[in-house]
């Protein structure tokens, strides 16, 4: 064995050999992926991150023009007879055309290696799954042996293309005079955003780091140090319930720019975009984006059409607001439209901040939904928190069919959505109605859901189709109604529209910032702000939240401090690394493109973390486990 690395190092990878080297002596190193025994002959696929070769063990092969030993060819064809699947190899041999007998499924497929020398370098057990594309095991039991799920091809796909992105992204942003720099993980715990994991400090008793959610403090603190720009491909981490697109660590690519606005962030990072899906995809974004910028819409008008901050414009079917026209027509007749028009009309109902709303989505008669399913629907959204969905189906005559709501609605707020929703004969249209979160949220779900339905997308994956957008001008607060208070939408240091700074201490909810996200097929991809870096703006936000003066500088006295000592203008912006990958390999789940993810409920597998810890070594960091109620 040890000759195959003092002697005879590696000369390819097996996915490299093509019907231009036929003759060559080789030498491979790989796993066995599949092993045929047809008799004289033992037929071996040896595979590697790069892919697969054939590689024949024949005893009678004699090589023309190879050192050779015919000891040695028999040695290893006699070593072929007991190698199984996922043994690992080595071998020397001369590359051989296949001739007529091509496999067009193998990119290696118009050769295969004939052996002259084999070692085995280490045996292995029967794998508890088989190591192959396509399989239907349990995802707890691939995590739990993920060292063997990443051997398979599509897994080793995405994570060579997430090299291809970290590499494409260091060199495009230096390129824009940014300087990559580090920033600690572990920090002051500071209140706002997501919850963060504590860590204990053993060496100042009872007191406690966060694991930075990000480097947002650190990254402004640089732009005040005079680095001008910055980036970093940083860990981050977030103690939040997780869901298909999240995980309780996960990358982020992080950039803070000085002497900035807005329309400066957009463009740097539009070019790392194009540039991105140039290099790792060859797609050339600028056909579908000719002037090299992405659209932009306004948080509200994204809100209104769609239910959500990140549409998915790949497919039409936007939402209509009929709030203003129930309120219009006192309600209609309908019991709970006219319910919300009273409450507006006695002054119980506040239109500048509505608890209370009403829409509607048109399904078009193409989709040829039966009764059945739309009853299905029905029982999705009551799965999101809805009461039920309201329908009515458009007849020829304009009139609403199997809808309860035909039976009252009066006739001229019946005619008046049809012409709002631009609703035809034999189109469904579909209701929600009440409190304004729980609409919005049903809405846009459902708008999805309806979509791919209708194969309108698909049910992962992007389609062939790249829809981006920037999300632009959200308020800067938002209204806690349990607390009832204002609190940061984002963070309590973005800058809020020059225009609306005289309504932090009038109207808050009217106050719009420079906030933006990056939307990509309805999923958020990024996100970030122009910061404050006036003292005296800053001071007006935190009272505005309800922040003392003394409550600010505990909480945030460095940064303000900071300010106070000459900051620029500046802004920036994160993009999710995992996600962004996710999106470039058409990858199911935001774990298919992390080497070590969590489940989630947030365990490890694979390493069964995480685990119970020793009395002695609580004791040494001064903490009591609490047993759970």
């Amino acid at each position: 064995m040890q000759r195959f690395i003092d002697e005879l190092k590696r000369t390819h990878r097996c996915g490299d050999l093509r019907a231009s080297d036929v003759g060559k002596e080789v030498v491979l190193f790989g796993w066995a992926a599949s092993r045929r025994d047809h008799g004289q002959c033992v037929f071996v696929d040896l595979r590697d991150r790069d892919g697969l070769t054939q590689i024949v063990f024949d005893p009678a092969f004699v090589p023309a023009g190879a050192a050779f030993d015919g000891a040695s060819v028999k040695a290893a064809h006699a070593l072929a007879e007991g190698v199984r699947g996922e043994w690992v190899l080595g071998v020397r041999g001369v590359v051989v055309s296949r001739g007529d007998k091509v496999n067009p499924k193998m990119a290696t497929g118009e050769i295969e290696v004939h052996v002259i020398d084999a070692c085995v370098f280490n045996k292995a057990d029967t794998p508890p799954f088989e190591i192959s594309d396509e399989l239907d095991t349990r995802e707890e039991v691939r995590l739990q042996y993920r060292y063997l799920d990443l051997r398979r091809a599509p897994l080793q796909h995405t994570l060579r293309v997430r090299h291809k992105l970290n590499q494409i992204t260091r060199n495009y942003l230096s390129d824009q005079g940014c300087l990559e720099l580090e920033t600690p993980y572990m920090v002051k715990y500071t209140p706002g955003g997501a919850r963060n994991f504590l860590v204990p400090s053993r060496t100042n008793r009872g007191k406690f780091f966060a694991l930075a959610e990000s480097p947002q403090l650190f990254k402004q603190l640089f732009m005040v140090a005079g680095f001008d720009r910055y980036f970093q491909i940083v860990k981050c981490f977030r103690d939040e319930d997780l869901r298909l697109d999240r995980q309780p660590e996960f990358t982020q690519i992080d950039v803070e720019l000085s002497f900035v606005n807005q329309d400066d962030v957009f463009r740097v990072m539009e070019g790392l975009v194009f540039t991105i899906w140039k290099e790792v995809l060859g797609v050339d974004l600028k056909a579908l984006f000719p002037t090299g910028r992405f659209p932009q819409m306004p948080f509200y008008e994204s809100m209104e059409k769609y239910g959500n901050d990140k549409p998915d414009l790949r497919f039409g079917m936007p939402h209509v607001e009929l709030t203003s026209l129930v309120i219009e027509h006192g309600g209609g007749g309908v019991p709970f439209f006219t319910e919300i028009a009273e409450k507006f009309t006695s002054g119980r109902y506040r239109r500048d901040l509505p608890s209370e709303i009403v829409k509607c989505m048109v399904i078009p008669a193409s989709a040829n939904l039966s009764r059945a399913e739309v009853d299905k629907l029905e029982e999705l959204v009551k799965g999101m928190g809805a009461k039920g969905l309201a329908r009515a189906k458009v007849g020829d005559d304009g009139g609403w069919t199997q809808s309860p709501l035909a039976k009252t609605i009066t006739p001229a707020l019946r005619d008046a959505i049809n012409a709002a929703a631009g609703a035809k004969a034999g189109d469904l249209i579909v209701f929600q109605f009440g409190k304004e979160a729980v609409v919005q949220t049903v809405m846009a779900n459902l708008r999805v859901h309806v979509a791919k339905k209708m194969g309108l997308i698909p049910e992962h994956g992007h389609g062939g189709k790249w829809q981006f957008l920037w999300v632009v001008d959200p308020p800067l607060f938002e209204y806690d109604d349990d607390k009832k208070t204002w609190a940061a939408a984002h963070h309590a240091f973005t800058r809020p529209h020059d225009d609306d700074v005289a309504k932090l201490e009038t109207d808050p909810g009217k106050v719009k910032c420079y906030r933006y996200d990056l939307v990509l097929n309805g999923f958020e991809i990024g996100g970030g702000s122009i910061r404050l870096h006036d003292p005296e703006v800053q001071a007006k936000v935190f009272r505005a939240l309800g922040i003392s003066d003394a409550e600010a500088k505990e909480k945030f006295g460095f940064l303000l401090q900071a300010l106070r000592y000459g900051a620029p203008p500046h802004g920036g912006i994160a993009l999710g690394m995992d996600r962004v990958a996710m999106l470039l390999s058409g990858a199911e789940s935001l774990r298919d493109v992390i080497p070590y993810p969590k489940t989630q409920k947030g365990t490890d597998l694979m390493t069964d973390a995480p685990t119970a810890v020793s009395p002695e070594q609580l004791g040494e960091l001064s903490v009591r486990v609490l047993e759970a109620p």
